[in-house]
């Protein structure tokens, strides 16, 4: 079997899609995208496919192994991303190929199905407790919020009681069972980050995702590591390499590698066992399309550790298209329960509905996060 033929599509609301083809007829999909620089991604696509086209699509680790080693420089969001949109595509060919699907080729899954939180808010949390609540009566078991705007490096008090507020209307709305996750997002400095962290903890959080920058969590060690709120982070980490330091220092509780960032299912296996040594959570990242959620879903199937995944259904991004609108069949995503079922069909398991794709990758995107400024027009952390 050899690669025919590699096509990228960006789609609405801010997804770029791979189909990679092969002289045997068999199409295999992957998720390739950076959010706010597809475009780039793309590119980078369009050029790892200089050495894919003619080459065998089912030698899955070489061809990993050499798009991430040959090229001298390494790593970074984009490369990363673009070898992970790659490495979905390539294990949906050979789970295809052999009618099993890829978590079957990963030693069989030891799991049915896997918890799934619902995001709620939006960037300015408002009514957050009803759309808590909204969600839950929908079945899910667990939500995940934003937590604060855009603080300085010491802020004032009416912020973090904002924030307090917003969590405390949540918990009120849903009860003491349901997980509640709150993202700082990486907005909050390290003298904030202690004070949130102590307010919200009486709050008995699901986690607080990024609390401070990855690059940051070393001036913050010793208070993540005993803080009594799980710590998560990860999602801006892009290989076993960059999460190698975070797993080894005890500042995480989950860790949050994203499918189509951090060089796609070969590379965050390696990540997920690499944690499960240190006795740490995986809940993948995916605020993405169904090609990513697919992915992460056949991971999820075989790593002991997942505890938890991401998916987009709803999300406040997701307002020209939503997850569901690019598959043939939209149940293969069964929610029931605050679970989905790990996708049983050959390759990644799930079809994707290309006349559509084509159809709306002719509008296209350009999507970029907002740019905020604090009060004084400095910068702020999005």
């Amino acid at each position: 079997m050899k690669i025919t033929s590699m096509t990228t599509f960006a789609v609405p609301p801010r997804w770029l899609f791979l189909k990679i083809e092969t002289d045997e007829g068999i199409v295999g999909w992957g998720e390739p995208v950076l959010e706010g620089r597809a475009a780039s991604v793309a590119a980078a696509v369009e050029e790892l496919s200089d050495y894919l086209i003619g080459k065998d699509p089912r030698r899955i680790e070489e061809h990993w192994t050499v798009l991430y080693r040959s090229g001298f420089y390494r790593g970074g969001g984009i490369h990363m991303s673009a070898l992970a949109g790659i490495d979905q595509a390539l294990w949906d060919i050979k789970g295809k190929a052999l009618g099993v699907p890829v978590h079957d080729l990963l030693g069989g899954r030891l799991r049915d199905r896997i918890k799934v939180y619902s995001w709620i808010g939006g960037d300015r949390p408002a009514e957050t407790a009803a759309q808590a609540k909204d969600a839950v009566e929908r079945g899910f078991s667990a939500v995940k919020m934003n937590g604060p705007e855009e603080l300085q490096y010491v802020d004032s008090r009416d912020k973090v009681e904002k924030v307090v507020a917003n969590v405390a209307a949540v918990r009120d709305a849903v009860g003491p069972d349901i997980g509640i996750g709150v993202d700082f997002h990486g907005r909050v400095h390290r003298p904030m980050a202690r004070v949130l962290l102590d307010a919200l903890q009486p709050y008995h959080l699901m986690f607080v995702e990024e609390p401070v920058l990855s690059e940051h969590v070393d001036g913050i060690a010793d208070v993540l590591r005993n803080s009594a709120t799980p710590i998560a982070l990860g999602e801006r980490l892009y290989s076993r390499w960059d999460f190698k330091h975070v797993i080894t220092s005890g500042v995480v509780d989950i860790i949050q590698p994203d499918l189509s960032h951090a060089g796609g299912i070969t590379e965050v296996r390696k990540i997920a066992a690499m944690a499960e040594a240190y006795d740490i959570a995986v809940a993948p990242h995916c605020p993405l399309g169904p090609i990513a959620l697919a992915a992460c879903l056949q991971l999820d199937a075989v790593a002991y550790n997942a505890v938890i995944q991401e998916q987009s259904l709803g999300i406040h991004y997701n307002k020209a298209n939503d997850l569901l609108d690019y598959l043939v069949d939209p149940g293969v995503f069964a929610y029931e329960d605050g679970s989905v079922t790990i996708p049983r069909g050959p390759g990644l398991g799930i079809e994707v509905n290309e006349d559509y794709v084509r159809e709306r990758a002719v509008e296209g995107h350009r999507w970029r996060n907002p740019v905020w400024r604090h009060e004084d027009g400095s910068f702020a952390e999005w």
